[in-house]
């Protein structure tokens, strides 16, 4: 069965074109490294029902995975629980264990000079309030806890919006977790160079090898015209075991090849991973 799952970034600051969403990248990668079908990804503003709605579309189209970045500090707008809690119908509390896991963050910050104090005042205490039923992740890197929460068989995780806090919980918390639901699925891609400079004569050949093999992910890539300009072509596949993608690869590869040298295309190298 293929997983999918869907990106949800928040924050003006990324609208307003002040930082780069580089979470969304990254967790691409990392999800599609494990067999999962990423099939949208999306930015939006710091507003509890623009999240909301978005979170509730992507469960109406039956994603298995939402995940959102950003939003989950003590600030006024950082809403992202808040519209979670909204998109999925459940009270916001107080979690004993994340507020435990928050006063422990400040005593230690105050202890090292960070912060004058280490007094849980309400702004710090926010960041413990989770939707009911949810799990909280721990954030070994900055203050404001992760969430997990199950919903009907599918999952819904909201990640702090700094890069290496994000990419911490993920590896430690997140990752076991979507890894249990994809039982191990397997993704790979062939990665090629074709001694071909005119994508206008390569797509044609590409898509005749895709149909043939509708498993087979190809797609072509340059960054420029020019006489010395030559294509990096990728063949990627996922699945339950990693022999039958192998299989699968090989495969549609031996195609592409036979398809390309009747045009007299080349190949230069490739690499498989």
């Amino acid at each position: 069965m293929k997983v999918e799952a869907e990106i949800v970034a928040v924050g003006n600051e990324i609208l307003l074109g002040d930082i780069l969403d580089t979470n969304s990248h990254w967790l691409c990668g990392q999800l599609t490294g494990m067999g999962i079908a990423v099939r949208r990804v999306c930015q939006v503003e710091d507003d509890p029902d623009v999240i909301a709605e978005v979170v509730r579309s992507a469960l109406r189209r039956g994603v298995d995975i939402v995940i959102t970045t950003g939003g989950l500090g003590p600030t006024m707008d950082d809403v992202t629980l808040e519209a979670l809690a909204q998109a999925l119908d459940r009270e916001l509390y107080i979690h004993p264990v994340a507020l435990e896991w928050v006063k422990e963050k400040y005593e230690e910050l105050a202890a090292k000079g960070y912060v004058d104090s280490p007094s849980m005042t309400s702004t710090r205490e926010k960041m413990a309030r989770l939707p009911s039923g949810a799990d909280p992740l721990r954030n070994e890197v900055g203050a404001a806890p992760a969430v997990l929460v199950e919903c009907d068989g599918r999952i819904v995780v909201s990640l702090p919006g700094v890069p290496e806090e994000l990419k911490d919980i993920f590896m430690r918390s997140v990752h076991p977790a979507l890894a249990a639901l994809t039982k191990g699925g397997t993704y790979l891609e062939w990665r090629a160079t074709i001694d071909c400079g005119d994508e206008s004569v390569l797509a044609p050949l590409l898509a005749a090898v895709n149909e043939e093999w509708p498993g087979v992910y190809i797609k072509s890539r340059a960054r420029r015209f020019g006489p010395d300009v030559k294509f990096l072509v990728t063949l990627s596949a996922v699945g339950d075991e990693r022999s039958r993608v192998e299989s699968l690869l090989k495969s549609a590869w031996q195609d592409l090849q036979e398809t390309l040298a009747k045009e007299g295309i080349g190949v230069l190298d490739i690499t498989r991973g």
